[in-house]
């Protein structure tokens, strides 16, 4: 970008973070010619007219200027979207707010989509998650994994979980992430956070360095292959609390994933390895909440929460996965429940409709029974 067209970029990019955060809007997406559209209480709305449309160049010095803050010094952020494709980092709004973009190419043109991240770190309960969930922070060590879908809210729960250790505990923490999207000031943890493409190359590059850094407590953004996991569930066993999130619809799904990355004269060793160092496992979901006619839409946190007490452990060891949701319904006493509890809590307390209820359960009979029960 020349400088002129640098300044025109820049000024565009802070118009639109004033828009995003006067109107209360989660996300801003861009396209080539097209409007610019906010996402606001869920629904993807046109911005104020005074935006308008934004031309193809424009867009795409945008995505340029946004690209260049996530790269290392010295690497061309247009010869890295042209070899990727797209380009993930965060910024810094002049007004102090972060916000989350990716940068891609879409019918050959550049397209932009920010999410603008929490001013500040929520309690678990504003989060309307499990207070159970804290307990994972008091471990001295082992294995944490906050599992879901793309957008399900694993990094703001993962972000508050570690906002709790930095508050409480004489430790040094390090995360691993991709974006780095929460900015921990150190305050009785000393914090180091790390991002992926500019201070290290991938996800298990970063973590195997990071046992040479004297971490207590490791962050990784995600584990995904093998190398990583392998590395993950090691440092768990020697003496670091490790979170990490992972994509799975569930808790036993998320077990079963971790093991399935091995070579299958591995998995029985990895199982029992993985019912040692496991300490606990969140499968999160964002629902549509209830809400009054012609009212914003709003969406609420669900999920089922497993905690790896003895029982769960020796079902994880002996490959019994299967059994592992009967164990986890009568686990309420150890903090534990799964998804359809939860789902008919949230109907109970009239957070979530039936509809949206059996939309989620993997048995519609069994839930409507409960609900049936429960009334």
């Amino acid at each position: 970008m020349t400088h002129s067209l640098a300044s025109d970029a820049i000024a565009v990019l802070h118009s639109l973070f004033d828009c995003c955060e006067s109107t209360g809007a989660s996300d801003i997406h861009l396209s080539s010619d097209e409007p610019v559209r906010l996402r606001i209480q869920g629904a993807l709305r046109r911005a104020m007219p005074e935006i308008g449309t934004l031309s193809a160049a424009l867009v795409s010095d945008i995505g340029m200027h946004l690209a260049a803050t996530s790269l290392p010094e010295g690497v061309s952020p247009v010869e890295r979207f042209q070899t990727t494709g797209s380009a993930d980092g965060a910024v810094t709004s002049p007004s102090g707010k972060r916000y989350r973009f990716n940068v891609f190419r879409e019918r050959g043109a550049v397209a932009i989509a920010l999410r603008r991240l929490n001013d500040r770190f929520l309690s678990l309960e504003e989060l309307g998650l499990p207070a159970e969930l804290m307990e994972c922070t008091r471990c001295p060590n082992g294995l944490v994994i906050v599992t879901g879908a793309t957008g399900s809210g694993k990094s703001t729960t993962l972000a508050t979980l570690i906002d709790a250790i930095n508050a409480s505990r004489d430790c040094h923490i390090i995360t691993i992430e991709d974006p780095v999207e929460y900015i921990h000031a150190s305050r009785r943890a000393l914090v180091r956070q790390r991002q992926i493409g500019r201070d290290a190359p991938d996800f298990h590059t970063a973590l195997v360095s990071s046992l040479r850094q004297d971490p207590d407590v490791i962050l990784v953004g995600e584990i995904r292959d093998l190398p990583t996991i392998r590395t993950a569930i090691t440092a768990a066993e020697t003496g670091h609390l490790v979170f990490a999130t992972l994509h799975a619809g569930d808790c036993t799904g998320a077990i079963e994933r971790l093991c399935a990355v091995f070579p299958s004269e591995e998995q029985d060793a990895i199982r029992r390895q993985l019912a040692l160092v496991l300490r606990c496992i969140f499968a999160q979901r964002l629902l549509p909440k209830r809400t009054a006619p012609g009212a914003p839409l709003e969406r609420i946190a669900c999920g089922e929460l497993l905690f790896n007490t003895p029982a769960i452990a020796n079902l994880i060891a002996t490959g019994r996965s299967a059994q592992i949701y009967s164990a986890m319904e009568i686990g309420t006493k150890n903090g534990m429940r799964t998804l359809e509890q939860d789902l008919v809590r949230l109907v109970s307390e009239r957070l979530i409709d039936d509809e949206t209820a059996l939309a989620q359960t993997r048995n519609r009979e069994i839930l409507r029974e409960r609900l049936r029960t429960s009334r």
